[in-house]
């Protein structure tokens, strides 16, 4: 059984059933695990998603950071951005924005609809709902440098990977709001594969993993492929 530790955004994400464990899950990195975070079960319950932003916002305020602008990698971070930047500007008594970063036809990350001009020479508080590898975050973190951005913190929900994911990587202070260790492994590697676990189609990247190998996807759960 995977251990689960306590924090009060850790209760407000159990309390929307958004924690998955002893499964086999496909996570955006394309990585295999067995704890899963759906975020997308919190974000309906606009109380609780203030809270939890609410609760981010006081751990940067605590820090003292000098933020005008809160950044997020779309989508996943928009809804986190547009809430702690609320809560920050009613904490620091001034107009925090809330803009958000976007993939190009190169999936490259960059600001459109004008929003450079809330991130060039400004202090730039980044964002993240989830963490497993760090590295969609680092990519907001070095385009807003890009832009002339002054990151001075890293905000995340939930830290996946405490042990590799740290101030380090992002150069620049480390905000988390829950850490929920979770192992990962690429595909060759993983042992829910090699144990022959279903594949969960229902939550992450199963489904896709599934039919990228030309396998039909039928019920709730599939076998990985043959082979490992």
């Amino acid at each position: 059984m995977s251990q689960i530790g306590s924090s009060q955004i850790t209760s407000i994400l159990q309390e929307v059933k958004a924690i998955f464990v002893d499964d086999h899950f496909v996570y955006t990195s394309g990585k295999h695990g067995s704890v899963y975070i759906n975020k997308d079960s919190l974000y309906p319950h606009t109380q609780f998603t203030s809270q939890i932003c609410e609760l981010l916002a006081k751990k940067c305020t605590d820090l003292k950071l000098e933020i005008d602008t809160v950044v997020a990698p779309a989508l996943g971070g928009i809804i986190l951005s547009q809430w702690i930047s609320y809560h920050l500007s009613r904490m620091y008594n001034k107009e925090i924005f809330g803009v958000y970063a976007e993939k190009d036809t190169e999936k490259q990350f960059t600001f459109n609809r004008g929003y450079d001009q809330y991130v060039t020479g400004k202090n730039i508080l980044v964002v993240e709902d989830l963490t497993n590898t760090g590295g969609s975050v680092k990519k907001v973190v070095d385009v807003t440098r890009e832009y002339g951005g002054n990151v001075v913190g890293v905000c995340v929900m939930v830290n996946r990977d405490p042990e590799r994911i740290t101030t380090e990587v992002f150069q620049a202070p480390l905000i988390v709001g829950a850490e929920i260790p979770a192992q990962a492994w690429d595909e060759n590697d993983c042992v829910l594969c090699k144990q022959r676990v279903p594949i969960n189609t229902n939550m992450g990247h199963g489904k896709k993993y599934l039919q990228a190998k030309n396998l039909s996807v039928l019920g709730e759960k599939m076998p990985p492929p043959s082979g490992y």
